[in-house]
């Protein structure tokens, strides 16, 4: 246990009251943690559509609720058994996934889906409360999963935590506690995409400029970005992009057939679906080759149940659904952070705006510019 005994602290936090409501900087009170629980002080959080999605009531509509699962912070107390994995000062990213490593899953190559510390759709703690309320009327307050980093206090599970080697920038690290580790995963760790390949990536926000860059470190010979933002040519390119589609340059033409048309009407032999939109998952799995074709679901929009032509998939491709791109958190995040240390993976690309906490409402209006891919969140 910390030394100090914690006290409850009083803090600023995003808040949503209902779903798609406003969302409002207010006082939050954050109780001290308990057994296997760290209070950590937020340095830096980012905004991920995600959150865009829960602050609408997905995937259970809990509130009031604290959005935000991309972050940074130090540790600033910790609760008994934490043992030590951390400790008051650490600097640490909060997950929404844990790896127990001992269970079938986790000891399983095939999956980053921990039975013991799977994703947690119900806002609380693992003893069924929560160590937050508002400051006001004492209503308790709904984490996003495991987390709630649009706060300027946060507590979590310490099996929901990594240290965080600190010659990584801080907000690189903020990036990757989901939406670009995500994309890289997916090429790498969901669906091993082999040398030589070819690979399309449909959306090139931070998701899609992951997985460009996880295929490419997996050796993919041609890899197409398909984006209706000209703009995203350039950047995707900087990831390891080696073609481009704009659809509305093609009016009369599917996406998938344009990938075809770039490939020797065969299609592709991996395809990354990262923008949640319906229609476009069927038009990445009809781009993969039939018989053989992979086509990976990243992206996830606020529809339940997706439509697939039947024609598509029974022709033999494959259709896989992915969390966090595969990627496990203890085993998998320290390589990629690595990687980022020794600029095999270049973050500063990503981040276009920065905004205080108390200026969240503008990251709504930010999301919808053009050239945004990334915005960081100062505390």
């Amino acid at each position: 246990m910390s030394q100090k005994i914690p006290h409850v602290i009083t803090c600023k936090a995003a808040v949503v009251r209902e779903a798609g409501g406003a969302i409002a900087v207010e006082e939050i009170k954050v109780d001290p943690p308990k057994a296997s629980e760290v209070r950590i002080k937020m340095l830096y959080a980012s905004v991920c559509h995600t959150d865009i999605l829960c602050c609408k009531g997905k995937p259970i509509p809990l509130f009031p609720r604290i959005p935000g699962h991309e972050g940074v912070g130090v540790v600033e107390s910790i609760g008994e058994d934490v043992g030590t994995r951390v400790k008051p000062g650490d600097v640490v990213m909060p997950l929404y996934l844990g790896e127990c490593g001992e269970c079938l899953n986790c000891k399983s190559e095939k999956t980053n889906i921990c039975h013991v510390h799977p994703i947690n759709v119900n806002g609380l703690m693992r003893d069924g409360t929560s160590r937050m309320s508002m400051a006001l009327t004492g209503e308790t307050a709904y984490h996003v999963f495991s987390c709630a980093t649009w706060s300027e206090y946060t507590v979590i599970d310490v099996n929901y935590v990594i240290k965080v080697d600190p010659r990584v920038p801080l907000p690189h690290v903020s990036f990757l506690s989901c939406g670009f580790t995500t994309g890289l995963g997916a090429p790498w760790k969901e669906a091993a995409v082999t040398k030589g390949s070819s690979v399309a990536v449909f959306g090139l926000g931070a998701v899609g400029l992951g997985a460009i860059k996880g295929a490419q470190m997996q050796g993919a010979s041609t890899i197409i970005g398909v984006d209706i933002n000209e703009k995203k040519a350039a950047i995707g390119e900087a990831f390891g992009m080696t073609d481009f589609i704009n659809p509305r340059n093609h009016p009369d033409k599917s996406v998938s057939d344009l990938v075809k048309d770039m490939t020797n009407g065969l299609g592709v032999d991996y395809s990354f679906e990262c923008t949640g939109v319906e229609p476009l998952l069927n038009e990445a799995l009809e781009a993969s080759k039939i018989g053989i074709g992979t086509a990976v679901a990243i992206g996830v929009g606020m529809q339940t149940n997706w439509a697939i032509r039947n024609m598509t998939l029974m022709g033999g491709r494959t259709l896989k659904g992915s969390l966090m791109g595969g990627i496990k958190t203890q085993s998998d995040l320290p390589v990629i952070l690595d990687k980022c240390i020794n600029k095999e993976i270049e973050m500063d690309k990503l981040l276009t705006h920065e905004i205080r906490l108390e200026n969240i409402k503008e990251a709504f209006e930010i999301l919808k510019k053009h050239e945004c891919l990334k915005i960081l969140i100062n505390f």
